[in-house]
């Protein structure tokens, strides 16, 4: 499977709620952390309704789990960059698959060999 970049948990948010932001980038595959899953579905005010659309749209998603090289870019980065460590896992996930991140959270430009495609709201 092709993966044209990685969609950062606020991405999947837009993308939920039909934001017209995102709107250049739905003809593409991307895949997601496991870290976006994690942070979508554990939100305590989802409802029920919500929770089957976000699992729906995670289906539609290639998944990148916490592989043994992602971890170790991870720890770089936190060491680096003192990134929370979500957005560490998420970042290095691009990074291990050689793909940009698409987010609106400026915080990655920062991170040197990411390549980042920032979203203006």
């Amino acid at each position: 499977m092709k993966i044209d970049f990685l969609a950062d948990t606020n991405f999947l948010i837009y993308l939920h709620e039909g934001n017209e932001s995102i709107k250049g980038f739905l003809g593409y595959d991307y895949g997601i952390s496991v870290v976006s899953e994690i942070e979508l579905l554990s939100y305590k005010k989802l409802s029920p309704d919500h929770e089957k659309k976000l699992k729906r749209l995670i289906q539609d998603c290639f998944s990148i789990d916490l592989s043994p090289e992602i971890k170790n870019i991870t720890i770089e980065l936190k060491k680096e960059y003192s990134v929370k460590l979500p957005d560490a896992i998420i970042a290095a996930s691009a990074i291990q698959f050689g793909i940009p991140l698409i987010s609106a959270d400026k915080q990655f430009r920062k991170i040197k060999g990411l390549d980042f495609i920032c979203i203006d709201l």
